[in-house]
């Protein structure tokens, strides 16, 4: 197996939506030749969509937008399976609603999750969020997207 199956692969935007789908189940993706399931951006929120089991999201990087949906029903399925009072103290819920707060637009965020095709396009099924502070964190993540395809992504992998 590639090792790049299983790592959060830094990826610019309009590397992340050019990734070709393979028809397999569940979908991957792949880069010269390479199977990448996950994937990291770092952008600005530029749309925001929150419902009642979803938020919805854009992270723009400077060379696209990626649709990413950071999903909040851990709270209601396990309220369904257990009273409430133990569903309150669900950690997963917990995190993912204090990181659906996080996303706000404007905010420069690192966006960490599995690769998806949603109705035909690709979009990042959240993993975790990160707040950025630094203004230059977009930049050093550029340049290692760019470091990062030539030493290593974009070489052929190793034939079994």
């Amino acid at each position: 197996m590639d090792s790049l199956h299983l790592v959060h692969v830094k990826l610019l935007a309009a590397d992340l939506l050019s990734l070709a789908s393979r028809h397999t189940s569940p979908p991957s993706f792949a880069r010269c030749g390479r199977t990448v399931t996950r994937a990291e951006i770092v952008g600005v929120v530029v749309s925001r969509d929150r419902r009642e089991k979803f938020l919805r999201f854009l992270v723009d990087d400077g060379t696209g937008c990626v649709p990413c949906v950071l999903w909040l029903n851990h709270h209601y399925l396990n309220a369904a399976s257990s009273s409430s009072r133990a569903s309150d103290s669900d950690p997963t819920a917990e995190m993912a609603l204090r990181m659906s707060e996080v996303v706000s637009l404007g905010t420069l965020l690192r966006v960490r999750g599995r690769i998806v095709l949603y109705r035909g396009a690709i979009q990042i099924a959240v993993r975790d969020v990160v707040l950025e502070k630094d203004p230059n964190v977009e930049v050093m993540h550029w340049l290692q997207c760019i470091r990062m395809a030539k030493e290593c992504y974009d070489l052929r992998p190793p034939s079994a």
